[in-house]
């Protein structure tokens, strides 16, 4: 026996050794032939270079799909390979005014092809040629496996790059030795075909979230791009067809644990753990059900001829159930369906029994897609985009890939989404989008942009609506019950209304009289039953909506601030008695009001009586001095 962490471990590398395992039976089925994307790059100088060479698309960047670009070659004296920071060096590339842009050639080895394009990128460089270091044919140059620091700089690198044949290196070498100047022309007009009007791309995707930056990309650009999509698919101009990759698992080890938790269908059909680690988490089967379903929604929404819905099911998706929230589940999933007007009866028949021991057709299909027939190679590369049957290579972003399926129309029969991104979708004219709405009061949490709708509580009359916009949106703050009673309770009675919204307060309360939870129901609250009111021995009680009323017996008056009865004598006599001392003290109130005024007019005429005796003594500041004449002489 190990120990119980010796064993521990035993069955972690059991397990990762056995999935390693799988994906190399996933690559071996299907004879795995990945074709190399090119671009022309023609030299125009010098003369004994002059020609066109292949050069194969780098599969970062952002290369210009349906366009050219003119350069200056220039090979650095230091820093050939680019793994360094070439301002280390004191080199720049930035192009100077009425100067062709700089082109770099680089060496390969040492580093990263990502990071020598990088670093070139930040010295000014507005292309990178990487020269192979050995005889072989062309290969893509590819992303590394990303970290926290390969991800910083591979998600922004936007100039275009390409790997060239070693001998092209160094006929380029050559030409720098004598001296010669060095002018290419990078064409990616033909790196895409235009064989008709209609593009026809698809994307080779996941619904696993938790698979580090290429997931977070992959994530992003759906969210952006989805309006752009939709915008194609609506007007006739594109075909979009999603899929999803899968292996199967050897027969003998179908039984294995590890299969049964990556596995349907018997082995059939297989996903990567999302966290490679079988004792937590979710499994791999819980992704592979998920890009079935997502598989379906795209097969059910394609037959009532909108397939750009599963743009909107797989971006909700993404918002609404997380794995990290431990919401990656079957019912969250029907939630976005059923918010979506999406038949689910459709679906749940389109994915059939994952736990049946038969082939399951949507992803028997989805296998055989993957491997590559005519000019396209086999799928290998999660994501992949492909447009008119030839691999994307580059940055998965919005612009760039937007580019290279416009590139895929003949030129001058663009449609506008190519030209400018200034354009709204109206998805929210089409069901509400599927998001959160009050009909009674006109609200919704729908808004169409350039990149496709979004769910978002509004902003209203100044107040804010919270939630997740897809099923809940509630009025907050100030004001909020002005607007639909804040979402709570209210109702009217014989021309009374009751609500339990309360402006200062963030919760729903129901009033003086009433119980419940203040959003869907407030009952009234019999007082005379529960003994609340009317707690005198002389009178009786009897509910009313909201309150209640107390009489006595008798001639007798209840009264109601001491819970109590009284004789109506006693209580006329207290009338009177209040009657008189409210004239008596009328009376004093007038009385000194008198007296008040009477003082006040006292005074004026003494002042002005004073005022009179004394002017006729003395000048008054008011009065002009009189001027003596007595002493003046002739």
């Amino acid at each position: 026996m190990f120990p119980r962490s010796k064993e521990r471990e035993n069955q972690r590398i059991t397990s990762l050794t056995l999935l390693g395992f799988l994906i190399l039976t996933w690559v071996s089925s299907i004879e795995s032939r990945f074709v190399v994307e090119k671009n022309s790059l023609r030299v125009t100088s010098p003369d004994d270079v002059k020609g066109t060479y292949d050069s194969a698309i780098g599969n970062f960047g952002i290369p210009q799909y349906g366009g050219s670009m003119a350069g200056t070659v220039i090979y650095p004296k230091d820093n050939k390979k680019g793994c360094k920071d070439f301002s280390d060096f004191s080199i720049s590339f930035k192009k100077k005014p009425g100067q062709l842009p700089t082109f770099v050639l680089l060496d390969r080895g040492d580093c990263f092809f990502a990071l020598k394009v990088w670093n070139a990128q930040q010295a000014g460089a507005a292309a990178v040629l990487v020269a192979d270091d050995v005889d072989e044919a062309l290969i893509t140059m590819d992303t590394p496996e990303e970290d926290s620091v390969s991800a910083k700089y591979i998600e922004n690198i936007t100039i275009p790059s390409a790997l060239i044949e070693r001998s092209f290196g160094d006929t380029l070498k050559k030409a720098f030795k004598k001296g010669d100047m060095v002018n290419v022309n990078l064409d990616w007009r033909e790196a895409v075909p235009h064989p008709d009007d209609r593009v026809e791309y698809e994307l080779w995707t996941t619904s696993n979230d938790e698979c580090g930056v290429k997931c977070q990309m992959l994530m992003g650009f759906m969210k952006d791009f989805k309006g752009a999509a939709q915008i194609l698919e609506k007007g006739g101009y594109t075909q979009f067809t999603p899929h999803y990759i899968t292996w199967y698992c050897p027969q003998a080890f179908t039984i294995s644990k590890q299969c049964k938790s990556q596995c349907i269908n018997h082995g059939r059909y297989c996903a990567p753990d999302p966290e490679q680690d079988f004792s937590r988490g979710y499994e791999g089967k819980d992704v592979v059900v998920e890009n079935l379903r997502q598989l379906c929604v795209y097969k059910v929404a394609n037959e009532t001829r909108k397939p750009w819905i599963w743009w909107d099911y797989v971006t909700d998706f993404q918002i609404r159930c997380p794995m990290k929230d431990q919401k990656y589940n079957k019912d969250c999933a029907e939630g976005v369906i059923k918010s979506l007007g999406i038949d689910l009866k459709k679906i749940e028949k389109c994915m059939g029994d994952p736990e049946a021991d038969s082939d399951n057709p949507v992803l028997k299909e989805e296998q055989e897609a993957q491997i590559g027939k005519g000019a396209r190679g086999d799928v290998t590369i999660l994501p992949t985009l492909v447009v008119n049957n030839h691999q994307y290579r580059g940055k998965l972003e919005k612009g760039a890939v937007l580019k290279a399926i416009c590139s895929g129309f003949e030129e001058t029969t663009e449609p506008a989404v190519c030209l400018s991104d200034e354009v709204e979708t109206n998805e929210c004219l089409d069901n509400n989008g599927g998001c959160w709405q009050d009909k009674a009061s006109n609200v919704t949490a729908c808004k169409d942009t350039f990149r496709g709708r979004v769910c978002e509580c509004p902003l209203i009359n100044g107040v804010q609506f919270q939630g997740d916009g897809y099923s809940l949106c509630k009025p907050n703050g100030p004001g909020k019950c002005k607007i639909n009673n804040g979402g709570c309770w209210h109702e009217s009675r014989h021309g009374q209304t009751f609500t339990a919204c309360v402006d200062h307060e963030d919760t729903c309360k129901c009033p003086a009289g009433f119980k419940g939870d203040g959003v869907n129901s407030c009952e009234d609250i019999d007082e005379c039953k529960e003994k609340t009111a009317c707690q005198c021995s002389d009178c009786s009680c009897k509910n009313t909506w909201g309150s209640y009323d107390c009489s006595c017996s008798g001639d007798l008056l209840y009264m109601k601030d001491h819970d109590t009865c009284i004789s109506k004598s006693a209580a006329q006599a207290k009338s009177t008695w209040a009657a008189v001392w409210l004239s008596l003290i009328g009376l004093a109130m007038i009385a000194s009001g008198g007296y008040l005024f009477y003082k006040y007019r006292i005074r004026q005429y003494m002042d002005s009586e004073i005022r009179a005796i004394m002017a006729q003594y003395m000048p008054l500041d008011s009065q002009t001095e009189i001027v003596n004449h007595s002493d003046d002489r002739a």
